[in-house]
């Protein structure tokens, strides 16, 4: 089987994990394992690794566990929202002679995989959860999420130095524009006393409330963490409405930005990574298309595309309710 593998959408950690499992598993069925570069984009442009009918060595993808972003590069592809670019890539695939795909990335890239499958009948196409995020329905946890959660609790310690040596208030904006896991993992693991996020209303005068309070019990310094999809806007709003309601902290905010996509991933994420990329192309072999792989209570599962991509993945109310309980 001819199988086609690309990463679209913004790079993960395990991403390469990810693509070594897959040509390591399909060398060992005899398939033909071609990388796309530059997501869907590849398709529509013919960008191959190392040529357009060459099929990516076992040996190429040496070394790969441990190192960040995406070998075969990803992009956005703005064609992919329309009828006729859709219809050109199904063309594309099958000028190539591709037999199927498999599709890395998080919610655009698997709503791409989802209207290919259902325009491309002959071939097959699988997605891989691959968005630090941790958004897309279907897995407990998407390929690249503990990393950036290690990525901003490193940040949150650093901070933490400076904010006790200054008596001081950090407001740390991380990513996450529809779901607010990744804020509220690292508000919990940094041992943060708030975090706002998409799934909850943010009241900036609750928050004074509370950090009077805190101010009242002898703490001098506390950190924040910010979903960059919090109603506020972001962790600079978000102060200087602080500010006005009168805060009793001097504040300072702090954007990580994309600095929480790139790393070496950490063993969950490499571990996760190997395991679906392995069991996609198990599941290509067993006839499975229009699906998305995923792990569900430490198994492995087979959720269908449009199941997946329905909606946002919301914060469980537990962790939520546990940030809340822990910060005094």
């Amino acid at each position: 089987m001819k199988i086609g593998v690309l990463c679209s959408g913004g790079d993960a950690p395990g991403m390469n994990p990810c693509l070594r499992a897959i040509v390591r598993a399909g060398d060992q069925y005899g398939d033909k394992i071609v990388g796309i570069c530059r997501g869907y984009q590849g398709i529509l442009n013919g960008e191959f690794w190392g040529g357009t009918d060459r099929a990516v060595d076992v040996r190429e993808v040496s070394g790969w566990t441990s190192k960040g972003g995406a070998s075969f590069n990803s992009s956005r592809c703005d064609e992919m929202r329309t009828e006729e670019g859709l219809r050109q890539v199904v063309e594309n695939l099958r000028r190539y002679r591709f037999g199927a795909l498999v599709a890395i990335g998080g919610n655009g890239t698997l709503t791409g995989a989802m209207e290919i499958a259902k325009r491309w009948e002959e071939g097959q196409v699988i997605g891989i959860p691959g968005t630090i995020d941790n958004d897309v329905l279907g897995s407990d946890y998407t390929i690249g999420f503990a990393t950036a959660v290690k990525t901003g609790v490193d940040a949150v310690d650093k901070l933490r130095d400076t904010a006790g040596s200054h008596d001081m208030m950090f407001l740390v904006e991380v990513m996450g524009r529809d779901c607010g896991d990744l804020a509220t993992a690292i508000a919990i693991a940094g041992g943060c006393e708030l975090a706002t996020i998409p799934e909850t209303h943010t009241s900036i005068e609750t928050l004074v409330e509370k950090l009077k309070r805190f101010k009242a019990l002898g703490k001098k310094s506390t950190i924040m963490i910010v979903a960059e999809g919090d109603e506020y806007g972001g962790a600079y709003k978000t102060m200087e409405a602080l500010k006005q309601a009168g805060a009793p902290y001097e504040m300072r905010a702090v954007v990580l930005g994309h600095v929480m996509r790139g790393g070496s991933p950490v063993p969950l994420d490499r571990i996760l990574a190997t395991r679906l990329g392995r069991f996609a192309v198990d599941a290509l072999h067993q006839g499975e298309s229009g699906k998305m792989v995923g792990e569900i209570a430490g198994k492995l599962s087979l959720t269908p595309l449009e199941e997946a991509v329905a909606s946002h993945k919301t914060v469980a109310r537990e962790l939520i309710e546990l940030l809340e309980r822990v910060s005094v």
